[in-house]
Formats: structure tokens, sequence, C-alpha cells
């Protein structure tokens, strides 16, 4: 019976190990962000820097990498401080409050620069973690993309922000990135 027992939990913990071996995971890069934040992001994934504290992660297709508001590249976005001082509307500081919304008129719209971007005021919050030992506040911002002759309703999307007032950093997807939630849930802080 013990004989039994042993070899199953072998071939268990076998089983355990090749399916958690970084062999199999992946492949991935390292992002070192401020403050010792580090994400562990899909090698596909292009990385283009905006400034000293912002970085744009272009996800999937993309017409042109512009930084924040570039239109139709599926991408997030990382920000440091200078961002963070004028990340509210009308370009007052972000709190997460208000969403993240960098201009006192209508944008693009991040799937389709003919269409405008309105950030709506209906919101979910909740905290969420972002590596070991810190939670970032949360925000999912439904949104819409609206015609600029006379306003109907495109499509629609969800803004998501995840701030870290403490480390100065705020993430902002609006693309509903996947894999991103579980990105920053296993980052590093080094």
């Amino acid at each position: 019976m013990f004989t039994r027992y042993l070899a199953a939990a072998t071939v268990a913990a076998a089983t355990l190990l090749a399916v958690s071996s970084p062999a199999n995971a992946a492949p991935a890069q390292q992002l070192k962000l401020r403050n010792g934040l580090t994400l562990y992001i899909p090698i596909e994934w292009r990385v283009y820097g905006m400034g000293t504290d912002a970085v744009q992660v272009v996800t999937g297709k993309c017409r042109k990498p512009q930084g924040w508001g570039s239109s139709e590249c599926d991408a997030f976005y990382v920000f440091g401080p200078s961002y963070i001082k004028r990340g509210a509307e009308g370009f007052g500081a972000y709190t997460g409050k208000r969403p993240f919304y960098t201009a006192s008129d209508v944008q693009p719209c991040p799937a389709n620069h003919r269409w405008g971007e309105i950030v709506g005021t209906g919101v979910k919050r909740g905290l969420r973690q972002v590596g070991p030992g810190h939670k970032a506040a949360y925000n999912e911002w439904a949104s819409k993309c609206v015609s600029y002759a006379n306003g109907a309703t495109k499509s629609r999307f969800t803004q998501r922000e995840w701030y870290l007032p403490k480390s100065r950093i705020l993430v902002v997807d609006q693309w509903n990135t996947p894999g991103l939630a579980d990105t920053l849930k296993h980052a590093d802080w080094l």
C-alpha cells in the first residue's frame, strides 16, 4: 500500500513540475519600470518609451505607436509622476476619482480615429494585486466612441486603470488587453 502511495505521489510531483517548469512557460521579456516594478510580458509585445516616465506597450496591431492617444493601436500604458500630475480632464492631477484623460476636448477613439472618445462616469472600483505586497486602486470606466458629426454611439470600450499612489505608477488600458491583469498580479518588485 505504501509503495503504491509513494509511486502515485512521485508521478503527481513529476507532473506538477513538468507543468510549472520554465521550459514549458511561454517566452517572456522583463519590462523594468520605476520604483523596482518588473513586469514579465510576452515577447511579442513591443515596448516604446514616451519620455522619462511613460511607456507604451503595444500588444497587437498598431497603425502607428505615438504614445497616449495612439488611435487604432492595441496597447496599454504605464505612467509615472509627470503624467499623474496632469492626468485628469482639463490637465488637473489624476487621483482615481475621475478617469485618466489628459485633455479638455474630445480625443480620438482608441478603435477608430474618425470617432470621438467619451470616457463615461459609470465606474467599477476595487483593489487589485500588483506583485507581492502592493495593492492598486482599480477602476473600470464604461466608455464609448461617438460620431463627430452627430454624436451617435459607434462602439463601446472599458478603460481600466491600476493606480499605485505610493509608487506613483498608473497603468491605463483601453483595449481589455488579454493577460494584463495576470501580468500585473504576478509582477515583481526588485
